[in-house]
């Protein structure tokens, strides 16, 4: 193999491209909610759909969300595995186009957002850092002159059907935020959501670690907050993570609590050491 077609090689392993549609929708519907207005402000407001999978359900339904908020977004859907790709371009339209590539990105702007959903759950912890340092390189910069924070980064991990969904958001600077979100009807307990962190912080739920805290302490909130199920799993939702502004750094408010989320700061729950 030549050294240009090597340089071609997408950056990164083929993973099992589980798909399902709508499975990514919490996700989808958070980033409209906190990161439309760059989106709106941005002159070309390009999203990446990272890894989409067997079928092109997910960068679908990711064009159709971000245009209720920024009706000028593009969406460009990005997969390792040729077939797939191959199979995605019937779906082509005004606004959404299907790219061989991998974590390099090869597109020639840079994102205002790339959305990884469930991409890095087959890879090593140890893997994680240099992938998310280059994504977040190839993000739309920061410009403090007019306050726009750049460009977004979201990977995450849901299960097969979108009940339950944590994701780790990330500027052109590195990691800002986590965000739990969860069909309340379907939660028995916050720590039933342990089982779907980010590969970053899924191996380190052990005693020691903040993310263990975390969950051991909402877990406890969330008891405390029995009372308030009589009014419905919503109510006591937003009263378990009202409790817990007290000692974590909650990022969110109300609004987004009522759909069953929770975003703390990065900071806060990341990996000793």
């Amino acid at each position: 193999m030549t050294s240009r077609a090597a340089a071609r090689r997408p950056v990164g392993t083929v993973t099992r491209g589980t798909t399902n549609p709508n499975r990514l929708r919490r996700m989808d519907r958070w980033i409209a909610a906190t990161h439309g207005s760059e989106l709106r402000r941005a002159a070309d407001p390009v999203a990446v759909d990272l890894g989409y999978g067997a079928a092109p359900w997910t960068a679908v339904e990711l064009l159709h969300r971000l245009r209720t908020v920024a009706p000028r977004a593009r969406v460009v859907g990005v997969e390792i595995e040729p077939a797939r790709v191959a199979a995605a371009l019937p779906y082509e339209r005004p606004g959404l186009v299907f790219r061989h590539g991998g974590f390099e990105i090869p597109i020639p702007q840079r994102p205002l957002l790339v959305r990884a959903a469930n991409v890095l759950r087959q890879y090593a912890e140890g893997e994680v850092e240099a992938v998310w340092q280059r994504l977040c390189g190839r993000l739309a910069p920061a410009d403090p002159a007019t306050g726009v924070r750049g460009g977004l980064l979201v990977e995450g991990t849901c299960d097969e059907i979108g009940r339950r969904h944590v994701w780790v958001a990330l500027g052109p600077e590195g990691p800002r935020t986590v965000t739990f979100a969860t069909r309340l009807g379907s939660l028995e307990r916050p720590s039933d959501l342990a089982e779907r962190l980010p590969k970053a912080l899924i191996h380190r739920n052990v005693p020691g670690e903040p993310v263990h805290a975390f969950l051991r302490d909402f877990d406890r909130a969330w008891a405390a907050a029995a009372p308030y199920a009589s009014y419905g799993a919503r109510q006591r939702w937003i009263r378990a993570v009202r409790d817990l502004t007290a000692d974590w750094p909650v990022a969110d408010g109300p609004v987004r609590w009522r759909q069953g989320e929770v975003t703390v700061r990065w900071e806060a729950l990341a990996p000793r050491g």
